[in-house]
């Protein structure tokens, strides 16, 4: 009878302590930084020669590196392309555990239109401070303070452009949701980013590793709420769009099945200013510049030119 009752009461003690050892083996593995890049998928791979022709176009500008102090004590990097002919700037918000320089295609781009180009290492990545990853939300408000940096640089007649792939996408449309974005910015141009963490978190559990959402994902926001002071449901990205009144250009690959193509359409419908859906056929996850370099660089450079002098 005794031993009855110990086993009883001894195997919730062993499922949480289970439960626990493994929402923290799932907020290793997705929130905490590693120092290195990870290779492409096999499908990426057709575009090295490509993308490292980019690469090494950035380094042969010599881009200056700037820093950011943050109020909360990270030191955060950033490399700094100056357009000699132009008072316009981007900010280009790189992916999940890329970095500035893996954004160099899309610093190319940017350039050859005519601007000024900054290359972030959000927290947890590249030469930036962090720990962990804040898919975002934390990134948001150090965009913020890049932005002011390129104010104070280019002068308060500069003409700025929010862009990012995958998280980076998310996080400068996290960033549209701001009281306190600059009236200089004057466009916001997303790629392959999620509705909310929340949502990508649960889909990706569900995908790679066929579990449901709870308990895991809901033990993993404890956890970063105890590490980075919020909630994973904070990261609402789609809440952020409903808040954002500059002119938005969705675009999202068809056969995304990494970040899926439904949240590309629901943040378009989601952002309350002007907008614009371009569904790339035939692009999976962060694709769509390299199935078509051109159309991808006039799809956006269509959408901009109202909202920017010649």
């Amino acid at each position: 009878m005794k031993k009855r009752y110990l086993v009883a009461g001894t195997l919730p003690m062993l499922l949480t302590a289970g439960t626990l050892a493994a929402a923290e083996k799932l907020y290793t593995y997705a929130f905490k930084r590693i120092n290195y890049v990870p290779d492409a998928s096999d499908a990426m791979q057709q575009y090295a020669n490509d993308y490292y022709y980019h690469v090494d176009w950035v380094e042969h500008q010599q881009p200056a590196v700037w820093h950011l102090d943050t109020p909360d004590d990270q030191h955060l990097s950033a490399l700094w392309l100056k357009h000699p002919n132009s008072n316009k700037a981007v900010i280009i918000g790189h992916g999940y555990k890329g970095t500035g320089i893996t954004m160099a295609n899309y610093a190319h781009m940017f350039y050859d239109m005519g601007f000024s180009v900054l290359l972030p290492d959000d927290r947890g990545h590249g030469q930036s401070d962090g720990t962990y990853i804040s898919f975002g939300w934390l990134d948001r408000l150090d965009y913020l303070q890049w932005l002011q940096l390129i104010i104070k640089n280019l002068g308060q007649d500069c003409e700025l452009l929010l862009f990012g792939t995958s998280m980076g996408g998310a996080t400068v449309s996290l960033v549209s949701g701001e009281s306190t974005l600059p009236k200089q910015v004057k466009a916001i141009v997303e790629d392959c980013g999620y509705t909310s963490l929340d949502d990508e978190l649960t889909y990706l559990m569900k995908k790679l590793f066929h579990l449901p959402k709870k308990p895991l994902v809901p033990l993993a926001s404890f956890i970063n709420y105890r590490r980075l002071g919020f909630t994973i449901s904070r990261v609402d990205v789609q809440a952020a769009l409903r808040r954002n009144t500059r002119p938005l250009l969705v675009i999202h690959g068809q056969k995304d099945v990494y970040v899926p193509t439904w949240m590309g359409q629901e943040n378009f419908k989601a952002s309350a200013g002007p907008k614009a859906l371009w569904l790339v056929p035939d692009a999976i996850h962060a694709e769509s510049y390299w199935v078509d370099p051109v159309a991808y660089a006039t799809h956006i450079r269509d959408f901009i030119a109202p909202y920017f002098s010649k």
